[in-house]
C-alpha cells in the first residue's frame, strides 16, 4: 500500500492537550512532557537515553544500537515534531511526527526503566496535540502485530487498522 492509498478515518480523532503537560506517572514520578528543544544540550540528553535503550526494547530495527547511527537517525527525525518526556532534567521519552508526503509518520519510545507507568499515553497525546496545533492532519504507524500493549495504546487514542502484513499492522488517525 503506497501512502496516497492508506485509507484514514473520516472522523478526527478526539481533543489532544497541548505541551507543555505535567503529570504524575504510576510510580509517583514528576514528568514534563514538552515540545522538543533544538539545542545541543537536549540533542545530547535524548543521544544518552536512546544509547541506553534495553537491546530487547528495539522494535523494527529502531532506535538503532550505535551512537552514531542513533546521531544519524535522529537528525531525520527532528525535521518533523517531537516532544520529550522529562523526569528531572533527564528525558525518559521521545515521540515524533515525521513528514511523509501529505501525512506523518509516528514514532514512540519510552525508556524501559519507565514503561508501563502511563508515560507512553500522555507523551502520544501530547504528540497528537502538538501535531493538531501545527496544522497536522493525517498520521499513520505501524507496530508489530503481537505488541499487544501497543496497538491497545493507538487504539485507545483514536487510531485505526488501516492494513496489514505478516507481522505488522498499520494504523491511521485523522486529527
Amino acid at each position: 500500500m503506497t501512502r496516497d492509498e492508506r485509507p484514514y478515518p473520516d472522523e478526527p480523532a478526539g481533543s489532544f492537550p497541548e505541551p507543555p503537560v505535567s503529570f504524575e506517572d504510576r510510580e509517583g514520578r514528576a514528568i514534563e512532557i514538552r515540545p522538543y528543544e533544538d539545542d545541543d544540550e537536549t540533542f545530547e540528553a535524548v543521544v544518552a537515553m536512546y544509547a541506553d535503550f534495553d537491546p530487547a526494547d528495539r522494535a523494527q530495527g529502531i532506535p538503532p544500537a550505535t551512537e552514531s547511527r542513533i546521531r544519524d537517525w535522529l537528525e531525520v527525525l527532528l525535521d518533523g515534531l517531537n516532544v520529550v518526556a522529562w523526569h528531572g532534567g533527564e528525558p525518559v521519552g521521545h515521540a515524533t511526527l515525521v513528514p511523509d508526503g501529505e501525512a506523518y509518520e509516528l514514532a514512540i519510545f519510552v525508556h524501559q526503566d519507565y514503561q508501563r507507568a502511563g508515560i507512553g499515553s500522555k507523551l502520544i497525546q501530547a504528540l497528537l496535540g502538538h501535531g493538531r496545533a501545527n496544522d497536522v492532519e493525517k498520521v499513520w504507524l505501524t507496530v508489530e502485530r503481537w505488541n499487544h500493549a501497543a496497538v491497545n495504546l493507538y487504539e485507545s487514542v483514536g487510531f485505526e487498522t488501516a492494513g496489514s502484513e505478516s507481522f505488522e499492522i498499520e494504523m491511521s488517525l485523522r486529527l
